[in-house]
Parts: C-alpha cells; structure tokens; sequence
C-alpha cells in the first residue's frame, strides 16, 4: 500500500506515452512526481484536528471547514511557559526552598530536570524520525510501542493533562480567596477548627464556577484562547522580570515585611497592628483572661516577642540558616531556624500561631513539585529545557538567599500579613506577582482544558479504545465538543478534591508514566536499529533513554507509592482490554519488532539441540480439506486439535488445493483464517496451491515450520466413505501421508468418525476414555489423554488403559507393573490387562477376507475411468505399430484376465495397463508369492477381527477410545487391503482416535 494512493485521480496523465510499460499499475503504484507532490502538500497539526475528507455535490467538490491552527508558539511554546511558569512557581516553589532547604530544592529541581531532560532529548529523537501529527506525546508512544501501550498510555497521559487543568483552576481560586479577594468566600468558619473544611468548600464552589467559564470559553473557540494567550504570556514574564528585580533591589532597600515572633515561633498577623501597639490582645489569646493573675501558655510566660525583616535582602546571609531542610509533621508552629524548640507537644490551633497544614517529606515536596516541570518535555526542544532549569535553579537561590526561613515555610503568607510570599520579593508591588500568578494559572488551566480534548480525540480517532469512538466527533471544523464534555466532567473530579496539594502528585504519576514510556520507546527502537529509525536529531543514545526511564519509575515510588500503584493498574486494565476488545492496528510499532528480535533469538536457541524429552509437547500440523465452495469439509478436525492444545505447543493449520495460484489461494486463506479465530486457536495458517494434491501434502508436511518451531504432529481426517468412492485417490492421498509422516518420523492422530465428536460447547458427561496399549509408541497414547482432560469438554472424564497379554506373558504381573509405571509418570488411570487365547481362524474371517478381495476386484474394474480406458488404447495403438495388432491384442487380455484371476489383493495400476511392466506376472514363483501373500491377508484379518472383538467388548461405552495405528505395508499392492483392516479393527466403535507415535520418546518418569 503506498501513500495515498486511494486519492489517485483518474486522468489522461496516466497514460503518458512516455509510461506506457506501466499504466495498467498507476492505480496501485503513482508516478513520483504525484507522490513528491502530496508529500509537498501534507499538513502537519501539532494540536487540533483537521478533517481531509471532500463531499462531492454535482459534480463540483466542497473543500472541507479547517479547525484552527496554533503554530509553533502559540501551540508549544506558550503552553509549555505557562506549565512551567504557573501555579506551583508562584504558590509552592517558596515553601518548598523552606521546607527542603536550598541544597534538597536544588536536588529535588536537579531530579525533576534530569527527568525532563532526558525525556526531551529521547521525544526531540522520536519526533525528528518522522512527522508527528496530532496526539503528540500520545502518536509517539502508540507507533513506537504499539496500540496497546500507546492507548493505555495516552489514556494516561489524557488523565493526567485533565487534572492538570483541575489543578490550574485551584491554584487560580486559591490566589483569588486568598490573596486578592478574601472576603468574597461564601462559606466562613468562626471557630479555627472549622476554616480548613470551609476554605474546601469554597474552593469548590469557585472552583467549578471556573471551570464551566473555561470550558465555554474553550467550546466557543480555541481562537478566542489564542487572543487571551499573548495576555497571559505577558503576566508571566513580568512577574518573573519582577522577583528578579526584587532580588536585586534587596541588596540596597529590602521591603519591609516585619514578622512577629514569639521566641522561635511566627505568629499570624493580618492586622497591620498585631503585637507591638495592642500587647494586651496577645495576654487575651495566650491566657484565660486579661488580669495579671491569669493562667497563661507557659511558652508564652517563659518568651519574649520580636519582630524580624521577613526579607532580610539578598546580602544579608540568610542563606546560611535557609540551607537546611526543617521538615514538620501536620499541626506542627512553624518555628525559626533548624534549631527548634524544646516543647514539642501539641499545640491548640486557638493560639495565633502560624501551623504546618500536612505533613512534609522529601518525596512529598517531589510529587508536589514535578508538575512544574512537565511542560518541558512537551517542548520537544532540549535547548528550552535547559534554559528552563536554570531559571528554576536560580530562582531557588534567590529565595533561599533573600526571604527568612520561617517566611518561605509559611505557605499561605499568615506571617506576613496575608500576602503571597513570593510577592513579598517582588518589585514594585506584590500586586504584581498575585495579578501576573492569576492569569498565569488562568491561562495553564485554559491550555490544559484545550489540550486534553485533543489528545482524546486523537486516540478516539485510532479506533483502538471502542467505547471511546464517539469522543472522536467534534463540530463542522473539527473541535472535539464531546471530548470537551467528558474532559470537564474529570476536571471537576479533580476540582471536588480541592487541594492543590493532593491533586498535584495524581498528575505527577500519568506524567512521569508517559515520559517513561517515551524513553522506552527511543531505547527501544535504537537497540533494535530497525530501518525506518532514522531521527534527524543526532544527540541521543539508548544509555540516556534508559537512565531517564529509570529516574521516572523512581520518581513515581519515591513521590507516591500508592499512586504509582493505582496509575499503573489504570494503564494495566486499558492496556488488557485493548489487548482483548481493541482494533487491530499495525504501525510498525517497537514491541513488534521486539518480538521478531526475541522470536530470532528463541529460533537459533532451539537449533542448539533436539528438545529433550520433558519439553516434549505436540506441536501440531493439521491438514484439512477444502470443497469446491472453499468450505472445510471437517470443520470438528480444528475442534478437536483446539482441545489438545493443553500442551501450549505450535498449530500450524494447512490446506492444499488443486487449481491456479492466482485464483483460489486468498479465498482459501481467509477461509482458515475465519474457521480458526471462530474456534479459538492461536496458530498460524498455510495454503499449498498446486496441480497434483498429494505431492502438496508431502510437500507441506516436510517445509512447514521454521527452524526449531516445526511440527512433530500431523492431525488428518478419516476418509470417510472410501468404499463407495469411484475415486481411489482419497485413500491413496492418507496412504501416502501415513507413508510420508512414518518416513518423517512424525506422530500421527487420524480421528475417525469425526463429526461425532464433541464441539467445545458440548462438555462430556461423566465416562471413560479408554487407551488400547497393544504397542510401544514412545509414550503418545498415555499423553494423549492426559492433555485432553486439561481441556473443559473431557475434564469430567476418567481414563483407563488396557493392555494386551499373550499366552506366554504373565498378566497379573503385567498389570502389576503397568501400575507402577503409570504411578512413576503420575497419571490417574483404572488398569486392565486382557488376555487374548491362541485360536484357530474362524470361518468368519475367511469369509471376511473373500468379501475384502471381491469388494477390491469389483472396485477396480469399477475406476476404470475413461481417462484410462482411452490411455490403455493409446497404449495399444502404439505397440501396433511395431507388432501384429491382432495377436499383441489378444496376449494382453489374456494376461490381464490371469492377473485378476491369481492377485485379487494386489492393486491394479491404472497408469501401467498393457505396459512392458506387465510382462514379469507369469515369471517362476508368482503363483508362491500370490499365496503367501493371500495368507498374509488372512493373518491380518483375523488380528483385526480378534481385537475389535475385545475392544467393542470392553470399550463399548467409552466416551473416546485411542489405540495403536499399524503401519501401512511396505508392498503398496496391499494399500486397498489396509484400509479394510483398518475398518474392520475400528467397526462398531463411536469415536476412535488411531495413534502413531513419531519413534521417539513422549514421556518420561524423570522430574
């Protein structure tokens, strides 16, 4: 299938005089200069969808609506900006420098970049090999890993971009209720232990409030977010260009922001007028009165109040006391310093103190912290990502060298009169950092709830989630709206949370998964060195996307173990169901060139050596036959090697067909496909067109199969109603493949009375199957049945093996030690060993054996086709020629009729009649070798008969009976005379299965 080519267009182009050798192929194989020219014309979105398809209406072709496009910046840049510059820079980043220390915010950011890092150089790999429409991050992992990784992934990947927005949007309430206008909170607590269940609720409240504004704003038109983007852009880089000139102006004029400390402990102050005017209000807070003779805090009798700078400026060396982490647990007072006070016990929330709201770790601040690296890697430039680093690396140093310690642990500002901390740093206002944080967490959330219906889509429009088929619908010019819709519904989930905290290591997990599998995809694929990876993008190595990999598990256990557990059973489920309930898609993806690279390996492994005996499992090749139609004639063959597959082993399905390659061979293929997936067996198929059948089989029975991955089983039919056939070559056709497996030394299963054997639909009930042990096969007979009780249809089933004694043989000690035997290979079975008296050969046997000859005399003047009749004449006409025509003539009917009087069991050769083949039937000791022959047949007669009397006798009412398959005779005269003894041996029997072991050893007694 070449590109495009279903968009060829019919015209008189391509008939070129020039291309005449090949016009009959431009509809399948395009000119060059057509192909180079819609190569030219591709368009590449990198976000939003846009439809290709064109309706025709009178002749006149409509072109379709565009979606908006985005661009490089507005697209990539912009929204990688506000990811990066956004809620947790603005909200969180200070608190983390305090609680961390400098050198653990330094390594947590160097952890976090590291992992974008290398995820940036892998995706810049990935993306540079090829062009990336929409999906991004999503297309990468599905084509490099397959529909099943890529959807579970994506799926992932989409989660985590939706409560990214829910994030966005909480930040965005939080800097509103808190900073900018407090006083518009709906719900309000009196009492200090009722604010934190109120500040949720209204969160949520505001919080959902947001988010339908924001998906209006998206539903209305992504170019309206566009026109507000540049404004947001803006607010961002003016609130960094202000913290860093705030840095610098610190040096000369810090901005005084005075902190109350009572001892080592901050205290809360939103009054301009806490501690130094009105002493009195902290005597009635600390103590059960305002007289002297109260009953105060002791920590408050035993200390004194002070007020410090709370940003002491950038040379003050307050980075020496910042450099330590100073970690508390939930409840603790905030408390200057690593040295911390020596009353540790609880605290009442009642004092004015400033608390800790959760309890804080090193893996806390990381899950916390990595969504503000996320949007690094969605860059896809690795130059950005660095320059993004250091901006976070310096900003780290700034606060920890310019802020107080107990200042940048105060997450929500109390200290310092309720302002944003890392507004307290900016110049010339905080106005500036809580105006510029707002749009900037307006703008990130908007972004998110743009991109995340997109990424949606994208995998909808894969067709490999079914139920997700309907969110790849969207309006006349592409906007997916009903994306948008279940979008908002999992952001309000993530709203309903209501904690910035909690929601932020959710989103840490799907991200941190989805560049995991983005530098699995990019080591993959260069330790492969498949032929299509070729990446215009040259700084990359398996080593680098193998260590980022590595980072990224990491990060998920260390930040969250629960989350990395539940992101990974999420991935899991979507991955099975695509697995079992998705479409099929190949993409050329890694796993499967994973699989050819392990499938190699396996293949040259096993031409070490033969398989030893403990690893043998049948590997079965089963041949079945199709009608004129193109219909399996057995379809029960396919049942019953489904039921054998307990054994976990290779199914090779094969058919051979007389007639034209050209013609029949994809209709037959799509036949075994259909009969295999309708059955449910895993295998693979193989076809043989060609003009004579039983030189196919052959030849499919030496060929099929690959190295150390072929079949040591051949499953056929019965040919059922031989007799009646005036066509002998569906009997010659099973001599021969008995003929051609022994020669193999192949195991054969040849079912009689197939299509009375059970479907996988229809379990037996309770019964026996019964193993005829008459002799030694290399174990297949006690197998067998072994693997078969595995599967449902004859688990209820009990199995019983008889043997067979002669006069000469002990039988007590034969069951005796058949018992031990079948103890040592750890099989269930009911014992019996059958003695079978010496006796004289019945009349019935003889006249058995009269029948078998005149049935075979009768038969072959009856295939007597014309074909041959007209060959034999042909055949005549010619020796005329050298001879008298008359006397030859007459020589040869009299030779054929003593041939049919003195051999009735040999097999006439059509082909051979009146031939100089013929001349050696009156030679000296025919007459000895016609009786000895006929003997024969009398001896085999009653061997079969003897034994079927046996086994009709004890096995009457088994559920399945298996016994041994004798071998076909050497002399192929006596071909006919087998196929009778083998009716005669199986007469009266419902479901027979004859065996023929391979020559080798099955089953062993050894561990």
């Amino acid at each position: 299938v070449y590109i495009n080519n279903s968009h060829a267009i019919d015209d008189d182009d391509f008939y070129d005089r020039n291309l005449a050798l090949f016009e009959e192929e431009m509809d399948t194989r395009p000119k060059v200069s057509s192909l180079l020219n819609r190569l030219a014309n591709y368009t590449n979105l990198m976000q939003g969808a846009k439809e290709h398809e064109e309706a025709e209406s009178i002749g006149e072709k409509r072109k379709c609506s565009k979606s908006p496009q985005m661009g490089t910046f507005m697209g990539v840049y912009l929204p990688c900006l506000q990811n990066i510059f956004g809620v947790i820079l603005f909200l969180r980043l200070t608190w983390v420098v305090g609680t961390a220390g400098v050198l653990q915010a330094l390594c947590i950011v160097f952890i976090c970049c590291c992992c974008t890092l290398l995820t940036a150089i892998s995706m810049s790999a990935i993306a540079t090999n090829g062009v990336v429409p929409a999906g991004g991050s999503y297309f990468m992992i599905s084509r490099s890993l397959g529909p099943e990784f890529g959807g579970a992934v994506g799926s992932c990947f989409y989660l985590g971009t939706t409560f990214a927005g829910s994030m966005y949007i909480l930040g965005a309430v939080e800097i509103l209720l808190m900073y900018i206008a407090p006083s518009s909170a709906i719900f309000v607590s009196e009492s200090p232990d009722g604010e934190a269940a109120a500040m949720l609720n209204n969160m949520r409240v505001y919080g959902s409030i947001f988010l339908v504004l924001m998906s209006l704003l998206v539903f209305v038109g992504v170019k309206y977010v566009n026109k507000l983007a540049s404004v947001f852009l803006a607010c961002v880089i003016v609130s960094i260009l202000s913290i860093y000139t705030g840095a610098l102006v610190s040096v000369f004029s810090p901005p005084s922001f005075p902190v109350c400390m009572l001892g080592n402990r901050s205290l809360a102050q939103h009054d301009a007028a806490a501690a130094q005017e009105k002493t009195t209000h902290l005597w009635r807070l600390f103590c059960n009165g305002s007289e002297l003779s109260a009953v105060c805090d002791e920590y408050f009798l035993h200390h004194n109040v002070s007020q410090i700078q709370g940003i002491p400026g950038l040379t003050s060396g307050v980075i020496a006391d910042n450099i330590w982490s100073s970690y508390s647990a939930k409840g603790d007072v905030l408390e200057r310093g690593s040295h911390h006070s020596a009353h540790r016990a609880a605290v009442s929330n009642h004092f004015p103190y400033v608390f800790a709201d959760i309890t804080t770790s090193f893996t806390l601040l990381i899950g916390i912290f990595f969504p503000s690296v996320t949007g690094n890697a969605n860059s896809h430039l690795y130059r950005k990502e660095l320059r993004v680093s250091t901006t976070k690396y310096i900003c780290v140093l700034l606060f920890g060298s310019c802020v107080e310690g107990v200042v940048l642990r105060d997450k929500f500002g109390d200290s310092v009169k309720g302002n944003l901390v890392v507004g307290t740093l900016s110049w010339p206002s905080p106005w500036v950092i809580v105006i510029g944080s707002f749009f900037s967490t307006c703008g990130a959330g908007l972004q998110s709830l743009t991109g995340a219906p997109r990424l949606l889509q994208a995998i909808a429009k894969d067709n490999i989630i079914p139920f997700l088929r309907v969110f790849g619908h969207g309006k006349a010019n592409g906007e997916p709206t009903w994306a948008l819709l279940l979008t908002a519904v999992l952001a309000e989930l993530g709203i309903l949370i209501a904690s910035l905290d909690l929601v932020a290591p959710i989103l840490s997990m799907f991200f941190l998964m989805c560049y995991l599998f983005v530098n699995l995809a990019c080591a993959l694929q260069t330790l492969l060195r498949t032929p299509n990876w070729r990446p215009r993008f040259s700084y990359y190595h398996w080593t680098l996307s193998f260590l980022g990999m590595m980072i990224c598990l990491a990060l998920m256990f260390i930040s969250s173990w629960y989350y990395a557990i539940v992101a990974m059973v999420i991935a899991g489920m979507i991955y099975k169901y695509i697995e079992y309930h998705g479409a099929e898609k190949e993409w050329g993806d890694g796993i499967r060139g994973l699989s050819l690279s392990a499938a190699r390996f396996a293949l040259l492994r096993l031409e070490e050596g033969p398989p030893h005996t403990k690893n043998w499992r049948p590997q079965l090749l089963v041949l079945l036959k199709l009608d004129e139609d193109a219909h399996v004639k057995s379809p029960r063959l396919l049942t019953f090697a489904s039921q054998l597959k307990a054994g976990k082993g290779l199914t090779i399905v094969g058919t051979v067909i007389p007639g034209n390659f050209l013609q029949t061979y994809g209709e037959a293929l799509a036949t075994l496909k259909h009969l295999m997936e309708k059955e449910r067996v895993k295998g693979f198929v193989q076809c043989i067109v060609t003009q004579k059948p039983r030189e196919g089989i052959s030849h499919m029975i030496q060929s099929s199969g690959l190295g150390g991955m072929r079949h040591n089983t051949v499953v056929m039919g019965w040919p059922d109603a031989w007799r009646q056939s005036e066509d002998p070559q569906s009997w010659k056709t099973f001599i021969n493949t008995v003929r051609v497996t022994t020669t193999a030394h192949l195991a054969l299963l040849v079912p009689k009375n197939i299509s009375l054997f059970p479907s996988n639909s229809e379990p037996c009930a309770d019964g026996f199957i019964d193993v005829w042990w008459i002799v030694h096969d290399g174990g297949m007979l006690m197998l067998l049945p072994f693997l078969l009780r595995q599967h449902k249809v004859w688990r209820k089933c009990s199995m019983r093996i008889f043997t067979v004694a002669q006069m000469e043989d002990n039988s007590i000690q034969m069951k005796k030690d058949l018992a031990t035997f079948l103890y040592h290979l750890r099989i269930d079975a009911y014992v019996e060993v059958v003695e079978m008296h010496d006796s004289d050969i019945s009349a019935y046997t003889y006249e058995r054996t009269l029948m078998m000859e005149q049935r075979s005399q009768m038969l072959r003047q009856m295939r007597l086709s014309k074909s041959d009749r007209e060959k034999e004449v042909s055949v005549q006409r010619k020796r005329a020629l050298l001879h008298d025509t008359h006397s030859l003539t007459s020589v040869c009917s009299a030779r054929l009729q003593a041939q049919l009087v003195k051999d009735r069991n040999s097999m006439l050769r059509l082909t051979s009649i009146g031939s100089d083949e013929d001349d050696d039937t009156d030679a000296p000791g025919a007459g000895d070798r016609s009786a000895e022959y006929r003997r024969s047949n009398v001896r085999r007669m009653h061997t079969a008969v003897k034994l079927n009397e046996v086994i009709v006798n004890k096995s009457h009412d088994a559920r399945l009976v298996l016994l041994n398959m004798p071998g076909p005779p050497k002399n192929t005269e006596g071909d006919e005379n087998y196929m009778e003894f083998l009716e005669v041996l199986t007469e009266g029997l419902e479901r027979v299965l004859l065996v023929r072991g391979g020559g080798s050893e099955v089953i062993t007694i050894y561990s």
